[in-house]
């Protein structure tokens, strides 16, 4: 068997805890150390949805892309959602652990999945903001597809490789524009939208794209000739890199049954069309 303590130490040799922007929130967050784990559920969100898919599957340990408990909560109580979602997991003898981003900055994290799944070739990548104790490595990527593609093209193979989500995908710019340096960043990303790296590229491929950032973008962009902009949900752009991480777990530790969430859990849940 695999205690609890002997898994998490797996997951921060994949992932360093140290990695992990100052912000953020990541590693163990519930459950004994002590206590042996034989199913693993891998997750987006630590939300009611997936702890449901947790206990019905036995689960011992819900791993995460994002926390629980990114700001500070000063209560548990259980008519609110964290508290809700926290006492659920520990009366089901469920452990939570969170990678986010520590795990956005390595090459098998979900920008550079999602750079796999488009065909975009490990040599030439490169960070957009490198990481301080790893400058290899960093938040976002850049990168060249084998051959120029339009933008229409593009966004058609984005919506291909990400799962459905009622938004589905937004694309600002000229469709029959021709598409090769790609920027990515997976989750939300308009805070790069004028980085040079960001600015350098054919597209920008990310999500939560708020109405004044991407307009500001794109008005420039009439100047400058680029980026286009492909928006698609948080969670799509965050859930691919699932699957690689359960190969790597099953691997390390051959007796554990880890398991990919199914459950979509992007908040917004249909789109009315006008």
């Amino acid at each position: 068997m695999t205690t609890l303590r002997e898994l998490q130490a797996t997951i921060d040799d994949y992932f360093p805890e140290a990695d992990a922007e100052s912000w953020d929130a990541v590693g163990p967050v519930s459950g004994d150390p002590s206590r042996d784990v034989s199913r693993v559920l891998l997750a987006v969100d630590p939300v009611s949805a997936t702890v449901d898919e947790a206990i019905e599957f036995g689960a011992d340990l819900l791993v995460t892309h994002h926390p629980l408990l990114l700001r500070g909560v000063t209560s548990l109580r259980e008519d609110r959602a964290k508290g809700a979602v926290l006492a659920r997991l520990i009366r089901a003898g469920c452990a939570l652990h969170t990678a986010h981003t520590n795990a956005d900055i390595v090459e098998s994290g979900p920008t550079g999945v999602i750079f796999d799944r488009l065909g975009i070739p490990a040599a030439g990548r490169a960070p957009i903001e490198p990481n301080s104790r790893r400058p290899e490595r960093g938040i976002g990527l850049v990168g060249e597809l084998e051959s120029p593609v339009t933008l229409r093209e593009f966004a058609e193979r984005v919506a291909r490789v990400m799962p459905a989500t009622a938004g589905g995908v937004r694309v600002a710019g000229d469709p029959d524009a021709p598409v090769r340096r790609v920027a990515c960043c997976s989750g939300a990303g308009d805070s790069l939208l004028a980085h040079p790296l960001v600015t350098g590229a054919d597209v920008y491929l990310t999500s939560d794209l708020r109405h004044h950032p991407a307009s500001e973008a794109r008005e420039q962009a009439l100047l400058d000739g680029r980026p286009a902009l492909v928006d698609v949900s948080h969670f799509a752009s965050e859930w691919l890199w699932l699957e690689g991480l359960a190969e790597r777990l099953r691997a390390d530790h051959p007796g554990l049954e880890v398991r990919v969430s199914t459950r979509n859990t992007d908040p917004w849940t249909f789109l009315v069309t006008q």
